[in-house]
């Protein structure tokens, strides 16, 4: 086995060195979460890292992928299903599912949509 030699394409495989790091921008999604992203890869899918809370709020979803990196919290469903969310916790929401986020350590995730 050969390791790839150093240069652009090696580093376009490489999103994110310590995803704990990546530093978030707000995103004006929830004011009431004091939501914060920050896109690592945009093409025909977007990967990036997401933050929100301590707080509550209410979304509207579209199909994602999530795993929780850090922080506390539940995401209840409409039909009364819920997730607890702590770290290593791998979540899938569906385009139109209608969701409560329930955040009690403020929360980090990487997600894929």
């Amino acid at each position: 086995m050969t390791s790839e030699p150093p240069g652009p394409l090696s580093a376009s495989r490489l999103l994110s060195a310590d995803l704990h790091a990546e530093i978030v921008e707000p995103d004006g999604g929830s004011e009431a979460l004091s939501t914060a992203s920050h896109a690592l890869l945009e093409a025909a899918f977007e990967v990036g890292v997401w933050e929100a809370g301590p707080g509550t709020d209410t979304d509207l979803e579209v199909d994602e992928l999530f795993l929780v990196l850090s922080g506390e919290g539940t995401v209840t469903f409409q039909d009364g299903s819920s997730v607890d969310l702590r770290a290593g916790v791998l979540v899938r929401l569906r385009e139109g599912d209608r969701t409560t986020w329930s955040i009690t350590r403020r929360l980090r995730k990487l997600y894929l949509i």
